[in-house]
């Protein structure tokens, strides 16, 4: 047992010395590693990415095997593959680059208080347009502001600053008036702005949704905002968020979707009361 102590300490005395710098490196590549993971997951890349991944295991093959001929045609071709998937992920890579530009990370890391939220009023009253709407099949693009700023989609629209309520919601998107076409942002308890103009999304969707659903989309990929829209076709209400679109069923299955003022100062509280509870065992 002894023996094997000494030999774990003489391997360990063979590594490098490991300073406070190297700690925060090592935090850095693994945080920057993870936003990668996590982008190509949630983008087209993904598939490509299994492309490249297929493409280097014949490669592998190919060296181990020593075949100098196709070894011969890839280091011919290696330089024009670089610029070819370049070209292949060029709408992903502009996507990262509009998120790298619209994200505050330091306000992610540290919430900021001054941030409107919509309270539980507000949601009851998007919500009771929202199904109105449906059961009429208007068409709707509700924009939900969360942490990001919606100033820049605002911009595209006309200004209106006025409190949420459903007879509001429902009078703009009725068809054949000044401000349904486009979509509404709601930041807080007040709409914001009307006939917004949304950024399209380039994810392959079902042929079941039409150009709402893609604004939708493209709106939850560039930002953290929250967007319901309703089918003029079918009346079937979905909501957009983190890049993901998903079916409201009910009432219900919405407000679960929209988080509240309310409902974020609980789970603050709630991780308060938890991180002032373990410094209490871990003084005690």
């Amino acid at each position: 047992m002894t023996g094997m102590i000494e030999k774990m300490k003489s391997w360990v005395s063979l590594l490098p010395p490991i300073g406070y710098t190297n700690i925060l490196e090592i935090i850095i590549l693994a945080v920057l590693v993870y936003e990668i993971l996590l982008w190509i997951k949630n983008t087209r890349a993904w598939e490509l990415l299994k492309g490249l991944l297929v493409i280097a295991a014949f490669i592998t093959a190919a060296a181990i095997l020593h075949l100098t001929t196709i070894m011969w045609l890839i280091e011919r071709i290696s330089t024009a593959a670089i610029i070819a998937t370049v070209v292949i992920f060029q709408p992903e890579l502009r996507k990262a680059l509009e998120q790298l530009g619209s994200r505050n990370f330091i306000a992610n890391l540290i919430p900021d208080d001054g941030i409107d939220d919509a309270s539980v009023t507000t949601i009851n009253e998007i919500i009771r347009a929202t199904f109105e709407m449906a059961k009429k099949k208007t068409g709707a693009l509700i924009v939900i502001q969360q942490n990001q700023p919606l100033k820049e989609i605002e911009e595209t629209g006309i200004r209106i600053n006025g409190i949420v309520s459903s007879a509001l919601l429902i009078n703009i998107f009725e068809k054949n008036t000044p401000l349904h076409d486009g979509a509404v942002t709601i930041v807080g308890d007040k709409v914001t702005a009307a006939t917004c103009y949304l950024p399209l999304s380039d994810t392959d969707i079902s042929k079941d949704f039409g150009t709402r659903h893609r604004a939708a989309l493209g709106m939850s990929e560039t930002s953290d905002a929250v967007t319901i829209v309703v089918s003029e076709e079918t009346g079937r209400v979905s909501v957009a968020a983190n890049g993901k679109l998903c079916r409201a069923q009910d009432a219900e299955a919405l407000r679960s979707m929209l988080p509240t003022r309310e409902q974020k100062e609980m789970d603050k509280n709630t991780r308060f009361r938890i991180f002032r509870n373990t410094r209490k065992e871990g003084k005690a």
